[in-house]
């Protein structure tokens, strides 16, 4: 679409209309560009010619719907409403907008609980019905003005965004309260009681009659603890939980779902989700700097070169602040040491940065200073080269309490696992790859045997990997509890990321989706080296 050249005008009057009306044409032309509308004009009349359908504006509307922008929330309306107690509650209506029409989605409404129903008595009823309806008061004066527009332009599906400007806004609230009754705070001086003469007649004793025999003493009992006092609640905070809840429901609509299953697919929206933020934001990291050279490696990891071991975990530290993650929580790290691609034969030693040249004795002590350093790494692969026996089982011995000790290259392959057993346990878990001879069945055996002498297993992919994305099905089928996949890069690693979240999907649907489990740590005891001896890892890796 182009405006084409100024026509000439005859006048000066016209010439200035003239001038508008191509300028409101060049906007015009700008505007449909930008939104790429000549261009998909141009492919659905093209394709629609071909199709032919029956129903030509429903096959345009059907079209253009798929670049329709999701609904997001336009307002959110709160209403006293009253409970089964006939007292006030509040209810909140969520509209959305929809293709540009604003449309209601649902009403949600929730008990409001600011009194503590086993305290109340016949005495403080009325004063409790007093704060409930000052609660609802508040809480309708949040959610019609404050809340509405901090949430207006949200979508409805990203809960937790919403929630967090919730808790925010409440603690705002709080605070403010707590400050203000700072403020209002009075010392008051609590008058001490005066001490009363008894005016009671000292009773006195008939020494002519008898003592009266003690009777035999009973010991009191001991009295009960007193009643804690009722919890306070803070009038208005129905606001947060009945909103949250709403649009819980309102992204549960849209979507065309269940409710447990929208919540049971949020429970575990983080782990393939989180991990794509995260590696967005290593990247824009990666082409912000100017210094040292910037490769992608042939496993879709980003390779880079640092001066000292601390800055790529000050790196990651940094990502995690800007994704509000707490690392260590949300996240752990576990280091693919590659040691056998450090090792400099000609000097014997492992060259960790450029220059910085340690023994494999030295490398047991980086390994420990780094994970007493940074709690959140909780395994290492290959940290030494099979051929380091001795400090293998050293390493073993004094990091196995807090961290995996896994081999890959210091691995043998699911073959040589079945034909000769798994041997002595000097590793807690191994990388196990679908490659060559090996069947489903010798996965599933080698998985048992490792299971049965407290194993870990990590199914992995082999370096020249294809399109297939059978290792997700196997690994979720295997019930492993980590599966070693490389970046989020190139098309035959980023198949495997995207069955995996189609079986997340499949398994939420079907409210099947597991709770993680606390990580254990197979404890490994040290050993003394028998230098005659064969190390399990010691025999080649087909």
């Amino acid at each position: 679409m182009s405006a084409g050249p100024a026509p000439p005008a005859s006048n000066g009057r016209s010439s200035e209309e003239a001038r508008d009306f191509y300028q409101l044409k060049q906007r015009a032309a700008e505007y449909y560009r930008s939104n790429l509308v000549p261009q998909r004009m141009q492919q659905v009349l093209n394709s629609m010619f071909y199709d032919n359908p029956d129903d030509v504006y429903g096959h345009l509307a059907n079209y253009f719907a798929s670049f329709a922008k999701p609904a997001a929330i336009s307002r959110i309306v709160g209403k006293e409403k009253l409970d089964s107690a006939g007292q006030q509650t509040v209810q909140v209506e969520v509209l959305c907008t929809i293709k540009n029409l604003e449309k209601s989605i649902c009403f949600t409404t929730m008990s409001n609980s600011c009194c503590d129903p086993n305290y109340t008595t016949f005495d403080t009823m009325d004063k409790e019905i007093e704060l409930k309806n000052l609660s609802v008061q508040f809480a309708l004066e949040w959610i019609n003005e404050p809340l509405n527009s901090l949430l207006k332009g949200l979508l409805p599906a990203n809960q937790k965004q919403v929630d967090k400007f919730l808790s925010e806004y409440f603690q705002r609230k709080v605070e403010e309260d707590e400050e203000q009754k700072k403020k209002d705070a009075e010392v008051e001086e609590v008058p001490e009681p005066e001490q009363s003469v008894s005016t009671n007649p000292v009773p006195v004793v008939d020494k002519k009659k008898k003592p009266l025999k003690a009777k035999k003493s009973i010991a009191p009992e001991k009295p009960i603890k007193p009643r804690e006092p009722p919890e306070i609640f803070f009038p208005g905070a129905v606001a947060i939980g009945v909103v949250s809840l709403a649009v819980a429901k309102a992204a549960v609509k849209l979507e065309n779902t269940s409710l447990f299953l929208h919540i049971a697919a949020l429970n575990h929206e983080k782990g393939l989700k989180m991990m794509m933020a995260f590696q967005q934001q290593i990247t824009k990291w990666m082409f912000s700097q100017k210094s040292l050279p910037l490769a992608m490696s042939h496993l879709g990891c980003w390779e880079k070169g640092f001066e000292r071991t601390e800055q790529p975990f000050e790196l990651i530290h940094e990502v995690c602040d800007t994704l509000e993650l707490t690392l260590g929580e949300d996240l752990h790290l576990i280091l693919n040491c590659a040691a056998h691609e450090l090792m400099d034969y000609e000097k014997e030693k492992y060259e960790i940065i450029t220059g910085v040249l340690k023994h494999p004795d030295e490398m047991i002590e980086l390994y420990t200073s780094l994970v007493e350093k940074y709690p959140s790494i909780i395994g290492l692969i290959d940290p030494l080269r099979k051929e380091d026996e001795e400090q293998w089982s050293k390493l073993c011995h004094l990091l196995s309490p807090q961290c995996y000790l896994l081999a890959d290259g210091a691995s043998r392959s699911i073959d040589k696992l079945i034909t000769n057993g798994l041997g002595e346990n000097r590793y807690s878990g191994l990388i196990l790859k679908h490659a060559n001879q090996t069947t489903i069945s010798d996965m599933i055996r080698v998985v048992k045997l490792m299971e049965a002498q407290d194993c870990r297993f990590i199914p992995s992919l082999t370096d020249a990997e294809t399109l297939d994305d059978s290792i997700a099905d196997i690994a979720v089928g295997l019930g492993a509890r980590f599966i070693k996949l490389g970046g989020l890069c190139h098309g035959e690693r980023v198949a495997k990321y995207n069955r995996l979240l189609a079986i997340e999907e499949e398994l939420a649907q079907r409210g099947a989706l597991g709770q993680a489990a606390e990580h254990q740590f197979p404890v490994i005891s040290e050993e003394e080296h028998d230098p005659n001896s064969v190390r399990p890892g010691s025999e080649q890796i087909d």
